[in-house]
């Protein structure tokens, strides 16, 4: 494409947002990053503030401009990747929130859950949704919103409300907000909701009856790469130019999509707040027998869908936040490898982190965080090795999982996320799966693979096969803990997290 140099993701996530630019080869040109508040007005409820997310939006994309001395015309397309399933109503007419973002951590809908499950059964919609009735989702959160916040309800009803995904809040307002703004989500976030039918790849008339969500409120749902682009960016937006914008994909999709997992068999471990495995299975929506979850993976142009299964879980990097901000037992992230390293083994205890009850496999919103096996020996540096390791742990108990649904033995790992910095933890996930693990030279996989999706809507780049000549190895790590002490560890862990069910009654 002549003149065309760049493509341009926005990486909004649970704690902060990006703005990057990649070339051609899917290198990183250029970047800048702004936190957000987080918002914790209960035990168990987590809000953002919507217009503080998109005043971050713009001012990241400014300076990474700025940073990178791009203009406007140099950029082929913009992509988004979103923390999914955090969902938000606003005022179509004004573009105001009517109630803060409630996040995907949230589990203020935990009774909503026990009145949908028909008899108790949690599964009960999975075969059509793809998922158990959970905290997670967005369905039950906007049902809250519609039974609690008595203006977005009214709202709804007339037509003047919007509702969606952080995906459809940044896009509305880059392509023109309440000024004819694009109101669109893609497949793998729709498929997040508990409202889509995951077959047909259209809002499911029964799970709206079930939610009580009206339809007019929901955004039109499109491909994760569109050659037909959801809009244009505003010559006088924070891109100053009108680009377009082909290219969505929830968080962890996305980093499927930038490892270039596109063959069925192969999958991705992500390391951020929290953890998420994912398994391409094709064209193919396999239900899982064994906790997982089944999900659109991506969606290019008028492509078959790709789907996928899914491992979720709720704490990894944030359990390093908690031990460095709530515990104040380091200044900053990264020292927890070295206190870690002090130590040659976690001095025999385990922290389970269920603080807002357990993902996959369990799906137990009961369940609270624990630390077992405390003894006069353990110290800090203890302590820290079991934070790093308990994320290895929940990976390794996805794997097998995801081993038992597929009937695939998984041969190597490819992982990505800010977690992956710490050799110590990767070393420890090698050690505990016994396979090698692999993390490529652009480790900021999620927002590479909103990039790709947005390129190749434009041509940009010609195939998935361009994308796989991209991907490069940074660096391996290959199993070294001998199996005995391995099925020792994994027994323990189990034992822990046992101690942590239906601590809420």
């Amino acid at each position: 494409m002549a003149g065309k140099k760049y493509i341009g993701a926005i990486d909004q996530g649970t704690t902060s947002t990006r703005f990057i630019l990649f070339d051609h080869g899917g290198q990183i040109i250029a970047s800048h990053q702004m936190e957000h508040k987080q918002y914790f007005p209960q035990a168990g409820w987590v809000e953002h503030d919507a217009m503080e997310v998109w005043d971050n939006t713009q001012k990241v994309i400014r300076n990474t401009l700025q940073q990178a001395g791009a203009a406007a015309e140099e950029i082929a397309s913009i992509g988004i990747t979103n923390q999914r399933e955090t969902t938000l109503v606003w005022d179509r007419e004004t573009g105001r929130p009517y109630y803060k973002a409630i996040v995907w951590q949230d589990t203020r809908t935990s009774s909503i859950i026990a009145k949908l499950a028909t008899k108790g059964d949690k599964n009960c919609f999975r075969e059509k949704v793809g998922l158990p009735l959970a905290t997670y989702f967005s369905g039950p959160k906007l049902k809250w919103i519609m039974e609690n916040v008595p203006e977005a309800a009214e709202a709804a009803r007339t037509g003047k409300a919007l509702f969606g995904t952080m995906d459809t809040w940044v896009v509305w307002w880059l392509t023109g907000g309440p000024n004819g703004g694009a109101h669109v989500t893609d497949v793998t976030n729709a498929s997040r909701t508990m409202l889509m039918n995951i077959n047909s790849l259209e809002w499911d008339e029964e799970m709206l009856q079930v939610m009580g969500i009206p339809p007019s409120i929901l955004p039109e749902i499109r491909p994760s790469s569109d050659p037909c682009l959801y809009g244009f960016t505003l010559e006088d937006g924070p891109l100053c130019g009108r680009i377009p914008v082909a290219g969505i994909l929830g968080d962890q999709q996305a980093a499927l999509f930038g490892q270039t997992c596109f063959s069925p068999g192969e999958a991705k471990s992500t390391y951020g707040t929290g953890g998420f495995l994912l398994l391409n299975t094709g064209t193919e929506a396999v239900q899982s027998k064994h906790g997982l979850l089944t999900t659109l993976g991506y969606k290019i142009g008028d492509q078959p869908a790709v789907y996928a299964l899914e491992g979720s879980i709720a704490v990894a990097g944030s359990l390093v936040q908690w031990f460095r901000d709530n515990l104040q037992m380091i200044k900053e992230a990264p020292e927890i490898n070295t206190l870690a390293g002090q130590v040659e083994d976690n001095g025999g205890i385990y922290i389970v982190p269920a603080f807002s009850g357990l993902f996959a496999p369990y799906w137990n919103s009961n369940a609270r965080g624990v630390i077992a096996g405390l003894t006069h020996y353990v110290t800090r540096s203890h302590l820290a090795r079991a934070v790093l390791e308990a994320t290895g742990y929940q990976v390794a108990e996805l794997i097998e999982s995801m081993e038992k649904d597929s009937g695939v033995k998984l041969s190597e790992l490819k992982v990505d996320g800010g977690m992956v910095a710490s050799e110590l933890l990767m070393q420890f996930q090698a050690d505990i799966l016994n396979v090698r693990v692999i993390r490529p030279e652009v480790i900021e996989t999620t927002a590479l693979g909103s990039a790709y999706a947005a390129g190749l809507a434009v041509g940009f780049w010609t195939s998935q096969e361009d994308l796989r000549c991209n991907w490069k190895v940074g660096k391996t790590w290959d199993p070294q803990m001998q199996d005995k002490k391995r099925t020792t560890l994994m027994k323990g862990w189990k034992k822990a997290v046992q101690r942590t069910m239906e601590w809420v009654e």
